[in-house]
C-alpha cells in the first residue's frame, strides 16, 4: 500500500500504469485528493508499489494531459480544480415559473406513434431477477468476446495512426477495413471486390440505408411471414407494404413468388443461413430458384446473412445468394460473431449502387466509427478473427447441443424443434392451443426470458402455429440446462392452466 491509498493487482487485465491513473482519479473525484493536494515523486512512489518508476511516470503524464493534475521540474505534481458542470449541481433543468409544458404527444411524427415503434417497445422485455436465464439475448456472452485481443489492437492503432482514426471517415469506410472484409468474404467463398463494400453501423443501418434508397412509401416488399422483426419494423416504418411469401418445405415457394412479381415490387427480402427466428437454412437448390426468378422478375434479392461464417455441422454451407448472383444485395455484420458493442457490420451490392448508399449515409452518421473500423481491420489482418471464429463455432455446437438434450429431458413430447445447423436461434414449437404470449409470461415468472413467435409475424399473414424463439449464444451451457428446466416448467403450467402453476419449484 502506497502512502496514497494506492494498491496494484497484476492479476488485473488492465495495465499497471492504467490502474494508478483510475484509482488517483477516483480519488480526486471525491475529494480525498483535494486541490492543491502534492502526488509523491514517481521514484517515491513507483519504490513503494513495487514497479518500474516508467510505470509511474506514464500513468502522471496521462493524468496531466487529461487536466487532472499539474507538474513543473522540481515543482512536483498537484492536483487541479475540476469544476462540476451546473446541471449536475442544480440537478438539471428546471421549467421557468409560469411556461406551460409544450404539447409533445401532437408534436411527434405519425412513424413515432405507429404500431411499429409500439411493438417494438411492447418486446423489449427484462427481469428485476439477477438469476433469469436469458434464452432471447441475441448477443455473444461475454466470455467469447475476445476483449483482451480486441484492447490489443485498439492500442496498436491508437499508437500508429493517432488522430487519423478519431476524425471524420469516408463515409462508405475506411479502405483498409472495406479490402479485408472483401479478402474475407472471397476466403469464404462471396465474392466481393473492396468498392462494392460499404462499411455500416451494424446490419440494421445497411437495412435501414437499403430501405431510404430503394424503398418508397407504398412499394411492395416480398417477405417470409415469420421472419426477422428488424426488418418487418424498418420496412414498415418506411411505409412499405409487407407481401408474405407462401412457404413450403424448402422455403419461399417459387411458384407463389411467380404469381407475386408485380411492377410495384422492389425486393425479397430473405435470410437464407441461419434464418432468425426460426433457425433453418436453405438448401442449394431453392437457392438457386430463388437467383433465377429475381433475374426473371427483374426484382433484386436482398440476402440478410447475419450469421456469417457460424456453420455448426459438418458439412460446407450452401452457396450464398450473392455466389450465385453479383446484383444480390449482401448485408452482414460483426454482432453476433465477434462484439455487437463494435457496432460494425457491412453491405456488399454492385459497384454502380455504391455511390448512392454513400450518399445517404453521409446525411445520416457522417461515416460509421473510423477507430472501430480500424481496429477490426487490425484484428482481422493479425488473423485474430480467424482463430477466434474456430473457437466461437466449437463453443456455439456446444451449447445447441446442450440445450437441445435439456429440452429432450424437461420439455412435454407435444413441443417440437430442430437442430440448427448455422448460427444461434432454435425455433420451439409449442402444443397447438398454447397462447405464445402466456407462455413468453409464465417462462418470464419462472426465471427464462424468451421471444413469443408473433414478435417474428409478419402483420396480415396467415396464423402460424405457437413457438418461442430460444437463443444459446448468451448463455453458458450450465444455464442453458437450467433454462431449459424452467421452460419446461412453464411449459407445463401454461398447459394446466392458472390452478396449477408449480412456479415454486424455481429458486
Amino acid at each position: 500500500m502506497g502512502q496514497i491509498g494506492i494498491k496494484l493487482d497484476e492479476r488485473r487485465k488492465e495495465p499497471l500504469h492504467r490502474q494508478i491513473f483510475d484509482q488517483v482519479v477516483a480519488r480526486i473525484e471525491t475529494r480525498a485528493f483535494p486541490p492543491g493536494f502534492k502526488l509523491p515523486p514517481s521514484r517515491e512512489l513507483a519504490r513503494e508499489l513495487g514497479t518500474h518508476r516508467n510505470t509511474v511516470a506514464r500513468a502522471y503524464a496521462d493524468l496531466e494531459d487529461a487536466g487532472f493534475v499539474s507538474a513543473g521540474v522540481g515543482r512536483g505534481t498537484f492536483v487541479q480544480a475540476i469544476d462540476k458542470p451546473a446541471a449536475a449541481a442544480t440537478g438539471g433543468a428546471r421549467q421557468q415559473e409560469g411556461l406551460r409544458e409544450l404539447p409533445w404527444t401532437s408534436l411527434l411524427a405519425r412513424s413515432a406513434r405507429s404500431e411499429v415503434t409500439e411493438r417494438a417497445q411492447k418486446h423489449v422485455r427484462s427481469s428485476d431477477r439477477k438469476d433469469v436465464v436469458n434464452l432471447a439475448r441475441m448477443q455473444p456472452s461475454p466470455d467469447l468476446i475476445p476483449d483482451a485481443l480486441l484492447r490489443r489492437c485498439l492500442t496498436h492503432v491508437l499508437a500508429q495512426d493517432g488522430s487519423a482514426v478519431l476524425s471524420y471517415p469516408p463515409p462508405q469506410g475506411l479502405p483498409r477495413t472495406r479490402q479485408l472484409i472483401a479478402e474475407t468474404l472471397v476466403q469464404r467463398g462471396v465474392p466481393a471486390r473492396a468498392e462494392e463494400v460499404l462499411i455500416t453501423s451494424g446490419s440494421q443501418q445497411g437495412l435501414d440505408l437499403l430501405t431510404r434508397v430503394l424503398i418508397n412509401p407504398g412499394d411492395v416488399v416480398l417477405i417470409e411471414p415469420t421472419t426477422y422483426s428488424g426488418a418487418i419494423d424498418l420496412f414498415s416504418l418506411a411505409g412499405a407494404r409487407l407481401v408474405p411469401v407462401p412457404m413450403d418445405d424448402q422455403g419461399p415457394s417459387p411458384e407463389a413468388l411467380a404469381r407475386l412479381a408485380k411492377p410495384d415490387v422492389k425486393a425479397l427480402y430473405i435470410m437464407p443461413n441461419a434464418h432468425n427466428p426460426m433457425g433453418h437454412t436453405l438448401g442449394a437448390e431453392r437457392r438457386r430458384a430463388l437467383v433465377a426468378w429475381s433475374h426473371d422478375a427483374g426484382i433484386p434479392i436482398i440476402e440478410d446473412d447475419y450469421a456469417a461464417d457460424l456453420a455448426l455441422g459438418e458439412h460446407a454451407s450452401p452457396p450464398s445468394l450473392r455466389t450465385l448472383s453479383g446484383d444480390v444485395i449482401y448485408v452482414s455484420t460483426f454482432s453476433k460473431c465477434l462484439a455487437p458493442g463494435l457496432r460494425l457490420g457491412f453491405l456488399v451490392a454492385p459497384s454502380r449502387l455504391l455511390p448512392m448508399f454513400a450518399s445517404v449515409k453521409r446525411i445520416v452518421d457522417l461515416g460509421a466509427s473510423p477507430i472501430a473500423q480500424a481496429t477490426l481491420a487490425e484484428f482481422i489482418e493479425r488473423g485474430y478473427l480467424r482463430a477466434h471464429m474456430r473457437g466461437v463455432r466449437r463453443e456455439y455446437r456446444v451449447r445447441r447441443d446442450a440445450l437441445h438434450s435439456a429440452l429432450q429431458k424437461h420439455l412435454p413430447r407435444t413441443c417440437r424443434w430442430q437442430l440448427p445447423s448455422h448460427g444461434v436461434v432454435m425455433w420451439l414449437r409449442l402444443p397447438e392451443g398454447l397462447d405464445p404470449y402466456q407462455v413468453y409470461e409464465d417462462a418470464l415468472a419462472a426465471g427464462v426470458l424468451v421471444s413469443p413467435s408473433p414478435v417474428w409475424s409478419v402483420e396480415g399473414a396467415e396464423p402460424r402455429e405457437p413457438a418461442l424463439r430460444l437463443t444459446f449464444c448468451a448463455e453458458t451451457p450450465e444455464r442453458l440446462i437450467e433454462g431449459a428446466r424452467r421452460l419446461g416448467l412453464a411449459i407445463k403450467a401454461s398447459i394446466t392452466g392458472p390452478q396449477h402453476q408449480p412456479m415454486h419449484e424455481v429458486v
